[in-house]
């Protein structure tokens, strides 16, 4: 005996809510249910690494909707993991035995935190940070005083957790190959100006070496070629992968781990749509598959496919982006993210700068710090492919 259901949706983040929404907004009627291993209502995830790990905000802010929502929009909540999805009979299996029917599915499963291969990476004082509970147990782990985190990875959630800790009184290293911050994403000058944030905050950098190993007494030592860093925790910044697992049984090719999807966010098995960080969907904007692990692009690509499942016109054509915010200071990014090959950096009056991105003498890519009318502009000529001048 199984439950069934007109939409199902597995994964309870933010592309999961947002393809309920698009499902309901384009018609789609009969009974729905989202499947959140988290064992709570989905909830905003940017503040995990910026407000909430700073102790200016509270976790009954995190929440997108209220259980209100669910009434009204007739939508039950599963606590579970999903363990087997079955796409001949249309069938998903929890983690507790439970059988799930749809019609329609969506994946909304997201994607795991990477650990470094190295020694010592599983030992209980390395933490992610990519879920509540994961803030949670960081905190906790933390002593009352004199507290030393280690930061491995320098892309943007390093840089944002850094900072957040710094903030509450811990001191902090970062740690990473890079020889400074993003500087293989986004290119020395903008990477040069997010070293010297996090110097003036008071964050200390160890860049320009791999970590080799983790080793842990008293404390935990982390050690790259040239230096060793003590600390009571280290926080693995290092990446993330789609959860893609559900479909290995069928044997649906992937694309570097995420799952295909058109542009209206349908996989290649009949009534599995996909949507967020597991997916690398078509965009027609930019005339090819794109992955990204956007918060604001996975509740885009959650309405797309909700409205598919409803079986109305839609489609992911928008530029994908985000913030990032590291210490008082704010990016603004906009990018198709699949590489450049030119890059052009003005600097503004107050700190303020733009960083253009060209590829094949287009403009792919923009950069912002306190410069909102070139973000905004940019935007619009990354959707034009406007040529690069």
């Amino acid at each position: 005996m199984s439950d069934e259901f007109e939409l199902l949706v597995i994964g309870g983040g933010p592309a999961g809510l947002s393809a309920v929404r698009g499902y309901r907004a384009a018609g789609g009627r009969g009974p729905v249910a989202i499947v959140a291993d988290e064992h709570r209502m989905p909830y905003r995830r940017p503040p995990l690494t910026k407000s909430l790990l700073r102790g200016e905000s509270d976790e009954h802010e995190l929440p997108l909707e209220d259980e209100r929502w669910l009434v009204d929009n007739k939508v039950a909540l599963v606590s579970g993991r999903a363990v087997a999805l079955d796409p001949a009979a249309h069938e998903v299996m929890l983690s507790g035995g439970r059988r799930l029917t749809y019609r329609r599915c969506v994946l909304a499963t997201g994607a795991e935190p990477t650990r470094l291969p190295v020694p010592g990476a599983d030992d209980p004082a390395v933490r992610v940070v990519r879920a509540l509970d994961h803030v949670r147990e960081l905190l906790a782990r933390l002593p009352a005083t004199g507290a030393k985190v280690a930061v491995i990875g320098s892309g943007f959630i390093g840089c944002e957790i850094a900072s957040s800790l710094h903030r509450r009184g811990v001191e902090v290293t970062i740690i990473s190959d890079e020889q400074a911050p993003n500087q293989a994403r986004l290119g020395a000058a903008p990477a040069a100006a997010i070293r010297g944030w996090l110097s003036d905050e008071g964050v200390r950098l160890e860049l320009g070496d791999a970590v080799r190993s983790l080793e842990h007494d008293r404390q935990l030592h982390v050690t790259t070629g040239a230096t060793r860093v003590t600390a009571d925790v280290c926080v693995m910044a290092t990446g993330v992968t789609p959860r893609s697992e559900l479909l290995a049984p069928s044997g649906t090719p992937l694309a570097h781990g995420a799952v295909p999807a058109d542009a209206a966010m349908r996989t290649a098995l009949a009534d599995v749509l996909a949507a967020g960080d597991v997916c690398m969907a078509e965009n027609t904007a930019a005339g090819r598959p794109l992955r990204v692990e956007h918060w604001g692009d996975a509740l885009t690509q959650g309405e797309i496919a909700g409205r598919s499942a409803a079986g109305a016109p839609a489609e992911w054509d928008q530029v994908p982006g985000f913030w990032s915010t590291i210490g008082e200071h704010t990016l603004k990014y906009a990018a198709w993210g699949d590489g450049y090959d030119e890059t052009r950096f003005e600097a503004r009056p107050g700190g303020a700068f733009t960083a253009w991105y060209g590829r094949e003498d287009r403009i792919v890519g923009v950069l912002t710090h306190d410069a909102d009318e070139d973000y905004d502009h940019g935007q619009q000529l990354i959707a034009e492919a406007a040529p690069w001048q």
